[in-house]
């Protein structure tokens, strides 16, 4: 098994909304960009959701996501993981990425959305403890994975279920 890093954040210090995976897929590393695998619904459900367009090259759609003043990361800075799926990491290389100084550096930050159970848990099990009272205030919810992975839920109830971020209050101001 072999070491893998996650990227930089999407976002900025008007995001309000952080949407976190756990790692970045096996295709997503050799682009370099998050939800890069093309059976990966998020930016269809971004496009859906907040008219970000799908057909613009990749640096366009994450300037859009600032726009509408969402983050994006990943809760694992690296592990050790072969393949792509969350089940493959060995727990006990898990490194974590510095949310205190994150959400220090983020204050408008008001709501975290965890994509998939496995951003979920890694975030309680290895961030929470390093959290400030006001961090750990902050609205958390899972929403269902937007992977390949999670193919049995169909794509109509995934939508409705991440619509949630629209009711972030002046997030797509």
């Amino acid at each position: 098994m072999r070491t893998i890093h996650s990227f930089a954040p999407i976002g900025d210090s008007n995001s309000m909304i952080l949407i976190l995976g756990s790692m970045p897929g096996r295709m997503s590393l050799e682009y370099g960009q998050y939800y890069a695998h093309p059976r990966n619904v998020f930016w269809k459900i971004m496009h859906d959701l907040t008219a970000i367009d799908l057909t613009q090259p990749y640096d366009t759609r994450t300037a859009g996501l600032r726009h509408k003043r969402i983050a994006v990361w990943d809760v694992l800075k690296a592990c050790t993981r072969e393949g792509s799926l969350d089940s493959a990491i060995d727990e006990s290389s898990i490194v974590p990425n510095d949310f205190a100084s994150f959400l220090a550096d983020h204050p408008a930050i008001t709501s975290i959305f965890f994509n998939g159970a496995k951003a979920d848990n890694a975030y309680r099990k290895h961030i929470w403890q390093t959290l400030s009272d006001r961090s750990k205030g902050l609205k958390y919810q899972r929403l269902p994975s937007t992977s390949p992975a999670n193919a049995a839920m169909p794509y109509p109830e995934k939508l409705a279920r991440w619509e949630v971020i629209l009711h972030e209050p002046k997030s797509f101001s």
